[in-house]
């Protein structure tokens, strides 16, 4: 079934798509946007960690396949108005200036971009205040320039990160408030929606106090007449003239019908898996490898972080409730005897015991998780991986195909090392405890919350 032209269609309402939607909303143009999900509801489970973590509850329940063994994938993703933002910690960081650049690391070689970080940075001051981003110029040595305060001042650490950054910082460390987008205001609390609550890193808002691309974005957008929004409308593919070299119309099942709608301009961002996939379902005679992949790219240099987690634990009580608003940048280029790239160190949200448990390793007898839980500071640490043209998303028997394998680990595995030893500096300091205990988990092929490339 055929129906009505557009000037724009876009597919996805995510960080990418929402954002345009929003930056196109006052043009006056006729702009239809398709999401595959629904808007996620508000509801207890919002904040129940069983129901979040344990039980998947807002991922979705497709599969994929890790092409290296034919195993089923279990992607951490979700199909949502506002997409992966509607769980997301709220850390909206700019890349560094030298990130542009071509850049060497120990794994080797991440290439210059054409465009360099002046081209961008008038885009970033406009999306810190889409986004309300909290935070403060002049903390961080590796920032970018900028004239541009952040919209809002920053969030506040709670007593033990206080105390925490007050330890780093006579370490020689730079400790800085993490740039947040979070609608908090902490003068009159009445005035924002965030409450602070333990519940925000990794689980949707029941509160609608993040600033994520659904409540920013799309709801005003399609406040306005000329935005239309379908949810529920999955993207089959995209047909071609018989030329092949225009977009006549996309196929989308809605309804358990299939419908084809029209534009001037089809947008696809859909996330870098999603959108190197539905490129290459569209294949056909003009485009046999898909569309767009004359040259075999689409679908390659597949990316998404090394990513993982140190758990410290100590005899201090850790009563934070709202505890992301921390993170060390220090060793983004490296450190004394190792001159390459390492990474990012972040808080987490607030572990509890239900999140413990998941994972939990051999704990001494006795040790309740609720107890681990309380005396714990939680920690995320990312580092770079690098194009490599054999990680991989293909298309294959109707199911997206995942190939990847690890590179440049030996900066993450540093950078972990090396955040390990400042944790155990700090709890040593008082010369009171002398022993903490620390885990560590990285995270594997299904954890595509950082998906990039393609």
């Amino acid at each position: 079934m055929s129906t009505e032209h557009y000037d724009v269609i876009i597919i996805g309402t995510g960080a990418g798509g929402g954002t345009l939607a929003y930056r196109l909303a006052s043009s006056g143009k006729k702009i239809l946007i398709l999401e595959r999900g629904a808007f996620l509801p508000q509801e207890k489970q919002n904040w129940d960690t069983v129901e979040v973590y344990k039980k998947d509850r807002y991922h979705t329940a497709e599969t994929w396949i890790d092409d290296r063994d034919g195993s089923q994938i279990h992607p951490g993703t979700g199909y949502w108005v506002g997409g992966n933002t509607k769980v997301y910690g709220g850390a909206l960081l700019r890349l560094r200036e030298r990130d542009f650049d071509r850049v060497e690391h120990k794994g080797g070689i991440s290439p210059e971009w054409i465009l360099k970080y002046q081209d961008f940075e008038p885009y970033y001051t406009e999306a810190e205040k889409l986004y309300d981003v909290h935070g403060e110029r002049g903390q961080d040595p590796t920032e970018p320039p900028t004239n541009s305060p952040f919209p809002f001042p920053p969030v506040s650490h709670e007593p033990r990160i206080q105390e925490i950054h007050d330890d780093l910082k006579k370490l020689g460390l730079n400790p800085i408030n993490l740039p947040l987008a979070i609608k908090l205001n902490e003068v009159n609390r009445r005035l924002g929606a965030c409450i602070r609550c333990n519940t925000c890193d990794g689980f949707p808002c029941l509160v609608n106090g993040k600033g994520d691309s659904d409540i920013n974005c799309v709801r005003p957008a399609i406040a306005k007449d000329n935005i239309t929004l379908l949810t529920e409308s999955e993207v089959l593919r995209l047909h071609t003239s018989s030329s092949g070299r225009e977009i006549t119309s996309v196929e989308v099942k809605l309804d358990d019908q299939i419908v084809h709608f029209s534009s001037d301009i089809v947008v696809v961002s859909c996330g870098a898996i999603n959108s190197a996939a539905l490129l290459l379902r569209s294949a056909n005679d003009m485009h046999p490898n898909g569309l767009a992949n004359s040259s075999d790219q689409v679908g390659r240099n597949f990316m998404k972080h090394q990513h993982g987690a140190i758990v410290g634990i100590t005899p201090k009580l850790n009563l934070s409730e709202f505890q992301k608003t921390l993170a060390v940048l220090d060793y983004y280029w490296g450190e004394d005897g190792f001159n390459y790239p390492m990474g990012l160190i972040q808080l987490l949200g607030k572990v509890n015991k239900d999140m413990i448990a998941l994972d939990a390793p051999v704990f001494a007898p006795g040790m309740a998780l609720d107890q681990i839980a309380q005396h714990s500071v939680d920690w995320f640490v990312t580092a770079e991986d690098l194009p490599d043209p054999n990680n991989r998303v293909t298309y294959k028997n109707g199911s997206v195909h995942l190939r990847y394998t690890e590179n440049n680990t030996e900066a993450f595995d540093r950078l972990m090392a090396r955040w390990g030893k400042v944790l155990k500096s700090i709890d040593c300091g008082d010369r009171i405890i002398p022993v903490s205990l620390y885990f560590r988990k990285k995270l594997d092929i299904a954890a595509v919350a950082h998906q990039n490339g393609t």
